[in-house]
């Protein structure tokens, strides 16, 4: 009989681990006693979260295993709702660890232009969109409007349009004429003044247009976008209270000089938020589908239904019903703009010239 004959597995010896003996595990926590808060501001890896039940302000970062895995990749930014574990009391010097992104229920997009495919998110979880424009000084832009209100319609928000600075327009009613250009939309739109014709000395905001302001957005998350220089900082100290930077025009390029340098949401009474972000100098559509840019130009997707099947909107050649549409008025006066407009944001996002940069309205 062999030595071997009686040897079995169980009597193997296994060497100790130098480095530990302690089992390695594939499981993740699950971390079920996470708390949750919304990301109010992000500033070098560090997230300022308001917690969600007594809003108490705490200071964290990305955990280890969230880092390692594929959800580590992606952005947080104001507005997400997380999930904190660790030191969550908010005290000074206080750092909590950030386990997980709750789903979310929106997500604002741009890219750098409309060929780069790096997305930009703006904010999450917003359901509303203030579009901030100024009536003068900087000149008013219809082009990054209907960007601003594609994105909104691919991301589920609805947009709203501030028209700022309605004291240098012309007409109190219809500044730069962009409430009769906007007309065939299902838009809101406040126009705002400021209540003094020093702006030197500071003179604050017209009291009804802000009230009616405030009373669209209570009870919404809102993020605001808009080129510098417009007001959007000047509204958002107005509506919360805040002591954001604000800042005027270059004289020279009359572009907004950048006061803002990320995003940072802000409470509105009870019920509301308001997420305040940097200007933008360019908004691009590139993560948005072709087909879905004419749904957003409402005025217009009525006379598409004569389009021939497949139709590019290029032109009539193409088999595009949109050009006898507005000949016929049924876009109303500012028809042909609009229609312009449609065809230069499809023609960019196919990788041509858009035309010019600083088209305004009229020109």
């Amino acid at each position: 009989m062999s030595k071997w004959d009686s040897w079995d597995e169980s009597r193997a010896r296994i060497r100790p681990n130098k480095k530990g003996s302690r089992p390695r595990t594939k499981d993740a926590p699950s971390h079920l006693d996470a708390e949750l808060g919304r990301v109010v501001q992000v500033d070098r890896g560090r997230y300022t979260v308001s917690m969600l039940d007594d809003s108490r302000p705490v200071t964290a970062m990305r955990g280890k295993a969230m880092r390692r895995s594929a959800e580590g990749r992606t952005p947080v930014v104001a507005g997400d709702v997380v999930g904190l574990v660790g030191d969550t009391s908010g005290n000074e010097g206080s750092l909590a660890r950030l386990v997980r992104i709750e789903e979310r229920s929106s997500l604002l997009r741009r890219s750098a232009d409309d060929t780069d495919d790096a997305e930009r998110v703006i904010v999450a979880n917003a359901d509303q969109l203030l579009i901030v424009v100024a009536a003068a000084d900087p000149e008013p832009r219809t082009g990054f409007i209907d960007r601003a209100l594609v994105a909104a319609f691919e991301a589920g928000i609805r947009p709203v349009l501030l028209v700022t600075k309605g004291d240098l327009a012309e007409s109190a009613s219809d500044p730069a004429g962009l409430v009769s250009h906007y007309g065939g939309l299902d838009l809101e739109i406040v126009v705002s003044a400021r209540s003094g014709a020093d702006e030197a000395e500071g003179d604050g905001l017209d009291p009804a247009s802000v009230a009616s302001l405030r009373e669209l957005l209570s009870g919404h998350v809102t993020a605001l976008i808009g080129h510098s220089g417009v007001g959007k900082s000047t509204m958002v100290n107005e509506l919360t209270g805040a002591d954001r930077a604000t800042g005027g025009v270059n004289a020279v390029t009359g572009r907004g000089r950048h006061t803002s340098s990320s995003a940072v949401a802000l409470t509105l009474g009870s019920t509301g938020l308001v997420i305040d972000t940097p200007g933008v100098r360019s908004f691009g559509l590139a993560h948005v589908d072709p087909d879905d840019v004419l749904s957003a130009f409402e005025d217009l997707v009525e006379g598409s239904v004569d389009c021939e099947p497949g139709c590019t909107h290029e032109s009539p050649a193409g088999g595009c019903a949109l050009d006898a549409y507005v000949e016929q008025g049924g876009a109303g006066e500012h028809g042909p703009a609009r229609l312009a407009s449609l065809r230069g944001l499809l023609s960019s996002l196919a990788g041509a010239e858009e035309g010019p940069a600083e088209k305004r309205l009229g020109a």
